[in-house]
């Protein structure tokens, strides 16, 4: 019986998403369906106190702001600022100026939040300076989609607060666990690069100038608005002297601050920034709440119990468990963005997750990483859309130049499973709520 509710959910669910209608409602459709035919509480008023509840959470009031954040910070010359601040400094690496995505991206991912964003912003910047010197466009393009999925991992994250939220799992912490699994998957994407570079000598342009320590120094004073935002944000959660929440808005704050000082805020880039981030925050406020609902309504037709026990009677061990799921998720971002698939499943993965005995907190930070292998999956890749968007190139093209970073995030999960410590150590070091 079981089986049958759930196959009949289903397809109600991708009758809906085929039918164009939006994420949240057809969720929420999907969960009014179930409540409606399968339980005995009235839909009706279920849904309204679910939505309510949902929508008026505390924490998620970071959402917002860090999205916020993001859209201000879109419209400043923080990009360029961080291209000519790092340029010099790679001049001797093998690769060269192809590591500028893989930094840019890992440090604008620090006050971004958003892989989208990142990428976008990143994107703006290197693909036509990079193309201008020579550099090949394949591996140029498949670095930044790559390294466009830090946005999600490298704190402030807008994922990870859609997580915790959901998991009921401190967001300050899982800011401070994802900290080293975003330097180690940066790291691998320029190992990558340079050994490719080393691979391949002649397609790499060589240096046309050295430019002196003292020139590097200057160059690197256009660093210090993102240094000095990253410090104000981040700084004051590690310290343990604000909230998630609370650093939101100290980030709000200083990227009105670098916008007003580089002379690009005015009232419509205010204006724009403003209403760019309330559409955004809207349409995950409605995924948000159609996701609550539809958790609510799976607890009370007990699909997340008998989905556990089935799964529990299988005898998978853990490291079963994560493979399965990590393969799910990849097939599940082949048609759902990522804040879809957090809150879509969480209801129905968390008992199963509790029940296997892995540490929630480490499981938020897997998660993040295989909702970015995701992000670069067709058809529903993120970044292929925006790459595919600012290039014209066919989204299967680009899908091909991304397949090396795709396998190197295979890698960082399994580091992550055999060495927990790279999630949970740094945590353990401090004290946040």
């Amino acid at each position: 019986m079981e089986a049958l509710i759930t196959a009949l959910l289903v397809v109600a669910l991708f009758a809906l998403l085929g039918s164009g209608v939006w994420i949240g409602l057809a969720l929420a459709g999907v969960a009014w369906i179930g409540m409606e035919l399968f339980s005995s509480r009235p839909a009706g008023d279920a849904m309204a106190v679910t939505i309510w509840g949902s929508s008026s959470s505390w924490t998620l009031t970071a959402l917002p702001l860090f999205v916020w954040m993001g859209e201000i910070l879109f419209r400043t010359r923080l990009s360029e600022d961080m291209f000519r601040g790092l340029a010099p400094w790679l001049e001797r690496l093998p690769g060269r100026l192809l590591h500028t995505n893989v930094i840019g991206c890992t440090i604008f991912a620090a006050v971004s939040g958003s892989s989208a964003a990142t990428c976008a912003t990143i994107g703006k910047m290197t693909l036509p300076e990079l193309k201008a010197r020579g550099y090949p466009e394949g591996i140029t393009i498949g670095s930044l989609a790559g390294a466009g999925t830090l946005g999600l991992l490298i704190p402030p994250s807008i994922i990870m607060i859609v997580y915790g939220v959901a998991a009921n799992v401190s967001i300050a912490q899982l800011f401070v666990a994802g900290v080293i699994p975003g330097t180690l998957l940066a790291a691998l994407f320029s190992g990558y690069l340079a050994a490719w570079a080393l691979a391949h000598p002649g397609a790499v342009p060589q240096a046309t100038e050295r430019t002196t320590l003292a020139q590097k120094l200057a160059a690197s004073r256009h660093l210090l608005p993102v240094v000095a935002l990253i410090a104000a944000v981040l700084g004051s959660i590690y310290a343990g002297v604000a909230t998630a929440t609370e650093a939101a808005a100290f980030g709000v704050v200083g990227a009105l601050a670098i916008s007003a000082l580089q002379g690009s805020l005015n009232r419509r880039t205010f204006a724009e920034s403003l209403m760019g981030a309330t559409r955004l925050y809207c349409m995950i406020a409605l995924i948000l709440a159609g996701a609550a609902f539809l958790t609510l309504s799976m607890g009370y037709i007990g699909l997340p119990r008998d989905l556990a026990a089935w799964i529990g009677g299988l005898g998978l061990t853990p490291f079963a468990l994560i493979v399965a799921l990590a393969g799910f998720y990849i097939l599940l971002g082949c048609f759902l963005d990522g804040i879809s698939m957090v809150v879509l499943t969480m209801g129905v993965i968390l008992p199963t997750i509790e029940a296997a005995g892995i540490d929630l907190l480490w499981f938020g930070i897997f998660l993040v990483v295989v909702v970015e292998m995701a992000q670069i999956t067709p058809p529903v890749g993120f970044n292929l859309f925006v790459l595919q968007n600012m290039t014209g190139r066919q989204i299967t093209w680009i899908a091909k130049q991304t397949l090396p970073m795709f396998l190197l995030m295979c890698v960082a999960v399994l580091l992550i499973w055999y060495f927990p410590g790279l999630v949970t150590w740094l945590p353990q070091q401090m004290k946040l709520g």
